[in-house]
């Protein structure tokens, strides 16, 4: 038989294989994740947490928690309150009380349920202390607002300035004041944000860095070798130096959130 002959019958035989890997595909289980428990309780919906959480509401309804739906909800609402937060209806019928609901702002669990990589990354060498409960997500994320990032103060005008890094950035310096403060001759990459450096959730690397030494300075800072052996990083040679450590221990641009008195942040 010929090649061309063949051909059909390879074709036929291909799109068989791929039928059965799609079918298999579409009944493999998906995982699925329960809201918390609160023993007795049952889901009331996102209009009844409204009535006496209006401050919250109103923002809640451009947050990605807003549009959760999970089995068990009353028919035709989402339930992303009680998503996070547990069941309501005992909640509701006593009027209130941090007894009967979850509060994820001292139970991280209830974020970690969804946001398992975060877990993960908490478990790291270096991280920030929220399993060992000296920190909590809600001090840097809002939960409820459009901006899941949490800003450290707002305008007179109630509303929250900047661009979305820039409010990251002002969750950094609530506790990271010196690093925050303004300078005269500020380094660039913070206008990106603080995690273009660092890792807020946990890192191997110390200082939650998003990579060791060098590395992470050469992210933005090209480094280009000549034929002559010498190394380049901008206009200035860098041979000798880089055998002393990284940018920052080498004794060179120590001031690596910004600087008062040097454009080159080497003081």
């Amino acid at each position: 038989m010929s090649f061309g002959r063949a051909l059909p019958a390879i074709i036929v035989a291909g799109l068989g294989l791929w039928a059965l890997f799609l079918a298999s595909c579409s009944t493999f289980p998906q995982s699925t994740i329960a809201p918390p428990k609160i023993d007795g309780a049952t889901f009331v919906g996102n209009k009844a947490c409204a009535e006496c959480h209006a401050n919250f509401a109103r923002a809640f309804s451009s947050n990605p928690h807003a549009r959760l739906q999970f089995e068990g909800a009353p028919h035709g609402q989402h339930a992303g309150c009680e998503s996070c937060h547990g069941p309501g209806s005992l909640h509701v019928k006593a009027g209130g009380g941090r007894r009967l609901i979850v509060n994820p702002g001292r139970e991280p669990q209830a974020c970690f349920n969804c946001h398992l990589d975060v877990h993960a990354q908490f478990k790291l060498p270096q991280h920030h202390p929220v399993l060992e409960g000296r920190m909590n997500c809600v001090q840097c994320h809002d939960p409820h607002g459009g901006d899941i990032f949490q800003a450290s103060h707002r305008t007179a005008l109630g509303v929250r300035p900047g661009i979305g890094f820039a409010r990251l950035n002002e969750s950094c310096a609530e506790c990271h004041r010196e690093q925050a403060r303004p300078m005269v001759f500020q380094h660039e990459a913070l206008r990106e944000g603080s995690t273009t450096c660092h890792q807020p959730h946990g890192s191997i690397a110390d200082k939650m860095l998003v990579q060791r030494d060098n590395n992470l300075c050469l992210k933005c800072h090209a480094q280009v070798a000549t034929l002559g052996g010498q190394i380049f990083i901008g206009e200035t040679v860098h041979t000798t130096f880089l055998s002393r450590g990284a940018c920052w221990s080498a004794g060179c641009h120590t001031a690596v959130h910004g600087s008062n008195i040097d454009r080159k942040l080497r003081h």
